[in-house]
């Protein structure tokens, strides 16, 4: 990363008591404005929110606060960090990087891209201090890393300095990438989606974690993220950004109870899973003009399909891993990934499962879908054991179940063009109900038709994936698993990554799809509320069990579980934050 370009003579000194203070913040690539003469302030102690869709200059905001704009990135306007009365938009690398982790630090949203893979967590967290000198010596720092440790709330700190970032979970690697941030008390800390890669329950414990931190230190928060509702249950102020600018700003109570700007009105709208418009469907920033918080109708759902009784039958399934062996004198240890789980889905089901990492979700779908074999257990789709299935049948399971994955761009080939990247299905001859593969015009037709049915443009079949936004790079995920006319389609976190307005579109689109070609569904999520939009049963899975199942709303609003109520309570709603207000 090289400095922001110098442009001009040191503006006003600083507010004395700010944290942060931007004043006609302009970013540019070349000819191209990214954000516009950006004002806003953070007193010490402040937490502040900024929030937006991608593309609209939020993070490119945080980088500039961070003296950390790419080289091709030019910057006007000022930026003065606490107290420092130098502004960073004039500064060069060596300048910046003496402020950055003294007085500003950053928790970025992926943690384990901001550690250092091959150095133990202690020496890192110490070598923030050391850098700085905010500590006499080595010993004085690796005394305050433990501490940090404590303080963040990981527990064995003595043995969580000596690991790897790999041998910690998500969660801790969050922590202790918030632990390196806080290493030398700055007056601002800048958190850009630092829970979107966490499970709830983790999520909550992290955004827990930096609340009391930032109060107790009287440290100024600016929090980035595109999610309204972590942003409503964090922060006391609201910037809301489109498109560079930003449109509205005001208190948490006056943005999500009284907002004034269309756009805000709509991501409100996107944002809140418990309400739908007239024909059922979730509402988008397009069309939010008849949003009205809380209020949800009925979906109407297509006629149950003409196959019937159970596609999927799941009775004791056990899948055991042996890890590898510590030593040459200790035996491999077994570890069970699924342990006696039981369920059955009927045909035109749409049935969720839901838990956090480590549940056995994952396991549970690569057996369903034939990339894994049972330990144990009895597991049939449509009619055919998948217990030591042979090659016949799974070219009958590729006909009938087709899954849509988490990550659009890692699941499609990007040297391909759209048109054969859905075509690609249609080249298997197993997958083709009369088991005969088609011509080139009939792939042809399949492929526009499907295209249309995902809502992509006719001339998207000559495209490549990188050419298409997130969202629609999911649609053609959609139209690829389609093409071949499953039976059973596996949506496995398919809108997670996804901004809040195109997370509805996606939702509804499958919702629209599911009752048009009669499908069954099995979605997979770590959140209840998509789940609870989306499917009519739900299962909640925890290491390797299912501890509920049942119809999803009387699973949401009566949990039986302890684990369940605790997943429902650690998602923060667009609906929880207004109603208390």
């Amino acid at each position: 990363m090289s400095s922001l370009l110098q442009t001009g003579p040191v503006a006003t000194p600083p507010v004395e008591g700010r944290a942060v203070e931007v004043t006609d913040l302009t970013i540019r690539s070349g000819d191209r404005t990214l954000v516009s003469e950006l004002s806003f302030h953070i007193e010490r102690g402040e937490r502040v929110g900024l929030i937006g869709e991608s593309g609209s200059g939020k993070s490119l905001t945080s980088l500039a606060v961070m003296g950390l704009l790419p080289a091709n990135l030019h910057a006007e306007g000022t930026v003065h960090v606490g107290s420092d009365e130098r502004n960073l938009v004039d500064l060069g690398e060596r300048e910046l990087a003496g402020i950055r982790g003294t007085r500003s630090a950053m928790v970025f949203q992926e943690p384990m891209t901001a550690l250092n893979p091959l150095m133990q967590v202690g020496p890192q967290i110490a070598e923030a201090m050391i850098v700085h000198g905010t500590q006499r010596d080595r010993r004085a720092a690796n005394a305050r890393a433990l501490q940090l440790l404590q303080d963040v709330g990981i527990p064995s700190p003595a043995e969580a300095a000596q690991a790897y970032p790999h041998q910690l979970s998500g969660g801790q690697r969050q922590r202790v990438v918030l632990a390196i941030a806080l290493a030398n008390d700055p007056e601002l800390l800048v958190c850009d989606e630092p829970t979107t890669a966490l499970d709830v329950t983790v999520q909550k414990q992290v955004l827990d974690l930096v609340l009391a931190t930032v109060k107790r230190r009287d440290t100024g928060l600016l929090f980035i993220t595109h999610d309204l509702a972590v942003v409503g249950e964090t922060c006391e102020r609201v910037l809301v950004m489109n498109k560079g600018e930003v449109v509205e700003r005001g208190s948490i109570d006056q943005i999500f109870t009284r907002p004034q700007h269309p756009y805000t009105r709509g991501l409100l709208a996107a944002s809140d899973l418990s309400a739908t418009d007239d024909q059922g469907k979730l509402f988008t920033v397009a069309t939010a003009a008849n949003y009205r918080p809380g209020h949800a109708v009925s979906r109407m759902t297509a006629a149950a399909p003409e196959i019937s009784g159970d596609v999927v039958r799941v009775e004791n399934l056990t899948r055991v891993y042996k890890s590898p062996r510590t030593s040459l004198f200790t035996a491999p240890r077994e570890v069970k990934a699924l342990n006696g789980v039981s369920f059955s889905i009927a045909a035109g089901d749409r049935f969720g499962i839901v838990g956090e990492s480590g549940s056995g979700k994952s396991t549970l779908l690569r057996l369903l879908s034939g990339l894994d074999q049972p330990t144990s257990g009895e597991l049939e789709v449509v009619g055919r054991s998948l217990v030591k299935a042979g090659a016949k049948d799974l070219a009958e399971l590729r006909r009938n179940l087709q899954i849509v994955f988490q990550d659009p761009m890692a699941s499609l080939d990007p040297r391909m063009r759209i048109c054969d990247i859905v075509a690609e299905p249609l080249l298997n001859a197993a997958n083709l109900e009369h088991g005969t593969a088609m011509g080139a015009k009939e792939r042809a037709d399949a492929v526009a038709e499907m295209i249309e049915a995902v809502g992509l443009p006719r001339d998207a079949v000559d495209r490549f994936p990188h050419q298409f936004s997130g969202g629609q790079r999911q649609r053609i995920s959609i139209a690829r698993a389609l093409v071949c006319r499953p039976r059973i389609l596996v949506a496995d976190e398919p809108v997670s990554a996804l901004d809040v307005s195109v997370r509805a579109q996606v939702l509804n689109l499958l919702a629209d799809l599911v009752d048009e070609y009669r499908l069954t569904l099995i979605f997979v999520s770590h959140d209840l509320h998509v789940v609870r939009y989306l499917c009519d049963r739900v299962a909640v899975m925890r290491k390797g069990e299912i501890v509920e199942q049942g119809p999803t709303e009387s699973v949401y609003s009566s949990p039986q579980q302890e684990y369940t109520r605790v997943l429902i309570d650690a998602t923060p709603t667009i609906s929880h934050v207004q109603e208390t207000r």
